[in-house]
């Protein structure tokens, strides 16, 4: 059960959501600027430091209620609850796993929303690794580049995987690099990478120098704490789903519920009611298994298979559920809108965040069935 204070906290959330956010998402259309005075919101309201420990000035929320406010934040404007995920999961790799005097140099900027992080932990990086690395002096040198980085452009920083050239087997190692570092680019503003709704683009690296207290983890470490941070991806990512679906399932029944829509020749409206109750009960199941995963993450019980399942479960409800208020739309006489328009486009974008589903498969495939050869899984 939530305490007081947590119900005053979502209470919040969802007032500014409804007032100063929805607003916002209203207007925005494929193209236009990134909405960074939404996270200066954030920010403001101390939800860039929602999971983290007080000693290191976040809120010390659990993980069920860091789930239902990033639900919140997506019903009301996707882009705004998946970019404060992608931030919360990349300062918490920075808050594991970097060393004291880097954890105390920059934890609090990301804590207090001084500085927006992002990663591209979710980036295929096995079979043929983008980013390269190398020794130099007394840290390292960054080269390579990839594709749908989840808020490149936007972030002050990220947290980036890369593998050390000519060394067969190695594990990867993990750094904390600096937006503005020499070398580091990524979509101009104005192009594809704010036309996006995830604001999704590439981001490449050209003789980046890192220092090496900038490193996260050991040397060799970084796909393990990798692998650890997009489990728990999941499970952000199908918060966000399910806020979504509730926003598009809302504008069908502001539809159906519209004076004047409640006959038609062949009772449209009796199927559209039919539809959304389908509709309501997936948009709970997917609630329902994504707060079990986000239990058992708090508890400290396994939660990558869990995770795995909520994410699948709710970025297939999110697509099926924008998909058929179309439909809705059509059973009660109502013309879809442009926010019918951008929940799919929405919905759609799921698939370029960390991985998309079909990480989640292979996760829940090796959690569930065990390891498979890449023949056999297909």
């Amino acid at each position: 059960m939530p305490t007081n204070q947590q119900r005053a906290l979502l209470q919040l959330v969802r007032e500014v959501s409804r007032r100063q956010i929805a607003p916002r998402a209203q207007h925005h259309a494929p193209g236009d600027a990134f909405p960074t005075e939404l996270f200066a919101l954030l920010a403001e309201l101390d939800l860039l430091g929602l999971p983290f420990s007080s000693d290191d000035g976040g809120l010390g929320q659990p993980t069920t209620v860091v789930c239902q406010v990033l639900s919140e934040l997506s019903q009301a404007f996707l882009t705004v609850g998946l970019g404060t995920w992608v931030h919360l999961l990349a300062t918490r790799v920075v808050a594991d796993h970097a060393s004291p005097s880097l954890r105390d140099e920059v934890l609090p900027q990301l804590i207090t929303g001084e500085w927006l992080a992002a990663h591209a932990l979710g980036v295929p990086t096995t079979a043929s690794p983008s980013l390269q690395l190398e020794r130099h002096d007394d840290g390292y040198v960054l080269n390579g580049s990839l594709t749908e980085v989840a808020y490149a452009g936007q972030a002050d920083c990220y947290v980036l995987l890369a593998r050390l050239s000519n060394v067969p087997g190695d594990g990867g190692t993990l750094l904390l690099v600096a937006a503005d570092a020499d070398g580091l680019a990524c979509v101009p503003p104005g192009s594809q990478v704010s036309v996006h709704p995830t604001a999704a683009g590439p981001l490449t690296c050209r003789d980046v120098r890192v220092p090496g207290d900038h490193r996260l983890g050991a040397e060799g470490d970084g796909a393990r704490i990798a692998a650890e941070a997009v489990d728990l991806a999941h499970l952000g990512v199908a918060a966000c789903a399910v806020g979504l679906a509730r926003a598009a399932l809302q504008a069908a029944l502001t539809g159906v519920r519209a004076p004047g829509r409640d006959r038609s020749p062949v009772d449209g409206r009796s199927d559209a009611v039919g539809t959304i109750a389908d509709l309501a009960a997936a948009v709970e199941a997917a609630d329902a298994l994504c707060e079990r995963a986000a239990v058992a993450d708090e508890t400290g019980r396994p939660v990558a298979a869990l995770a795995a399942m909520a994410r699948i479960v709710a970025t297939r409800t999110a697509i099926e559920v924008t998909e058929r208020i179309a439909l809705v739309d059509e059973l009660v006489g109502a013309t879809a809108g442009s926010a019918d328009d951008r929940y799919r486009r929405e919905a759609a974008a799921l698939h370029l965040v960390d991985g998309g589903d079909h990480a989640a498969r292979r996760a829940l495939v090796g959690e569930v069935v065990g390891d498979l050869d890449e023949d056999d899984e297909r």
